[in-house]
């Protein structure tokens, strides 16, 4: 059987958390990306976004997770990245996370321990802390981390998300099958 090489470093009581999310929302600066915000001369922003944390957001959807994005800053860079990525549950310029995603939840009729949120910084603790699973990276605030479930080994912007997403996807059984495309037989 095919197993994440951190799935033994899962402990099972995070396991059993990942196990219940039907919901899983990220913030996007300092998650899906390095948090770095870079303007052109002309000040257009440049938004760099990490291609494996793509694939693992699109395995979550293809696995019958619904993936939501909850962004404080407003961004069409974010906006083309999230239509590309076939992600619906697009919430920008909104600093009360939690919030909004109570909001989501209500809409999807989700209970508390079906959600995970994942992010850096404080507008993101309450989100993370109401959760049935909360999500960091090594480069979040200090506070954060202390306050999630969950730390990847991987920071923001460099495959953390997709970490995030295997997590889950293990903890359901459904990573093997996931992978399993990839890993026919060649001809």
């Amino acid at each position: 059987m095919l197993e994440h090489p951190l799935q033994s470093h899962w402990p099972a009581p995070l396991l059993a958390k990942a196990a219940r999310v039907r919901l899983a929302a990220f913030d996007v600066d300092g998650i899906m990306s390095d948090g770095t915000l870079l303007f052109s001369a002309s000040g257009d922003e440049l938004k760099g976004f990490n291609i494996l944390d793509g694939l693992g957001l699109k395995q979550l959807m293809a696995a019958g997770i619904t993936v939501a994005v909850i962004t404080g800053r407003r961004s069409p860079l974010t906006e083309k990245r999230m239509t590309d990525l076939g992600i619906t549950h697009l919430v920008q310029g909104r600093e009360d996370k939690k919030v909004a995603l109570l909001e989501l939840a209500a809409r999807l009729g989700l209970a508390q321990d079906a959600i995970a949120y994942m992010g850096d910084d404080l507008p993101d603790l309450p989100a993370i802390r109401f959760a049935g699973l909360g999500i960091t990276v090594p480069n979040g605030y200090w506070l954060v981390r202390e306050q999630a479930d969950y730390c990847t080994t991987v920071a923001g912007g460099r495959g953390a998300v997709r970490e995030a997403c295997d997590l889950i996807l293990a903890a359901q059984g459904q990573l093997a099958t996931t992978l399993a495309p990839y890993l026919e037989p060649s001809e």
